[in-house]
């Protein structure tokens, strides 16, 4: 039987990991696969040890990457991790439509007027490849909420919430779970001044539709490839 793997950066924040465990738990139902949360630092299982142990056994398996946006993690970390495996890698999940949704839905439970300014702040990338992504996943955030979308960044390539956040804006961030990063982005974006800072997007219903929608796609290449073999 085909293992859907998930892998998500990870955090020293428990529950932050939880996030991860709690996807892969429900997609996993879901698509009747036995499910393995992994990571790529600071929790276990490494993503590394997860695809050498399903090498070892001989065991196919799809990998979907719990990244919101492209960087050196998607484009270089995670295929060195799998190579040698029989785990198929995925892409990450964004830009998508589902996460702009998800992202609607924790403004909203937050307390944000349909229709204000919103700003979405990301982690960073040093990839310039992760600033088109940033672009894409704010332009759908903005047609998902009804209102053009600014986005900043906490690291890496973009400006940072001090130069973008204005008084009064709701503040959307583009993280998947709580950690460092959540509590620094709460901490910056309310100094300058926002007067909503949503949740995360974590283990939304529709993160979870789309993580099925990346396993489904995969499994169903996997064995388009066998038959062609």
């Amino acid at each position: 039987m085909t293992l859907l793997v998930t892998v998500a950066h990870g955090t020293r924040t428990a529950a932050g990991n939880e996030v991860a465990r709690a996807l892969t738990t429900a997609a996993a139902e879901r698509l009747g696969l036995p499910g393995v949360a992994a990571y790529v630092e600071l929790a276990e299982p490494l993503l590394a040890d997860v695809a050498a142990d399903a090498g070892r056994r001989g065991e196919p398996g799809v990998v979907v990457p719990l990244l919101l946006s492209t960087g050196m993690h998607v484009r270089s970390d995670l295929p060195a991790m799998v190579r040698g495996s029989a785990l198929r890698l995925g892409r990450q999940l964004g830009p998508h439509p589902l996460l702009a949704s998800a992202m609607v839905s924790r403004l909203v439970s937050a307390g944000a007027a349909p229709g204000s300014p919103v700003v979405m702040v990301a982690a960073g990338s040093t990839d310039p490849l992760a600033v088109r992504d940033l672009d894409r996943s704010a332009d759908l955030l903005g047609r998902a909420w009804g209102a053009p979308v600014r986005w900043a960044t906490l690291s890496g390539l973009g400006p940072r919430p001090a130069d973008v956040v204005r008084p009064g804006d709701a503040v959307a961030p583009y993280l998947l779970a709580t950690g460092y990063f959540d509590r620094r982005l709460r901490d910056d974006c309310l100094a300058a001044g926002a007067a909503v800072v949503a949740d995360v997007v974590g283990p939304h219903p529709l993160v979870v539709d789309l993580v099925v929608a990346r396993a489904r796609a995969l499994v169903a290449a996997r064995h388009w490839e066998r038959r062609a073999a």
